[in-house]
């Protein structure tokens, strides 16, 4: 298992569900240029990290399971 990898994964869902997170209050305040389809577009990219740390996991717990 790359640990590293993992460890890079899981840095790169925080800073875009932060990114997430100040993209949806921005949208709270009213900011119209906001929805651009940077949401979807960051909840895509999420998706995908999740799915991959997932499965990561998965084969680890496969190994030491």
């Amino acid at each position: 298992m790359n640990y590293v990898y993992l460890k890079r994964l899981y840095a790169k869902r925080a800073e875009l569900e932060a990114k997430l997170e100040l993209h949806d209050a921005r949208y709270c305040f009213g900011e119209e240029e906001v929805d651009d389809g940077t949401d979807s577009d960051l909840r895509q990219r999420l998706s995908e990290i999740s799915d991959e740390i997932d499965e990561l996991e998965a084969g680890r717990g496969a190994r030491t399971g």
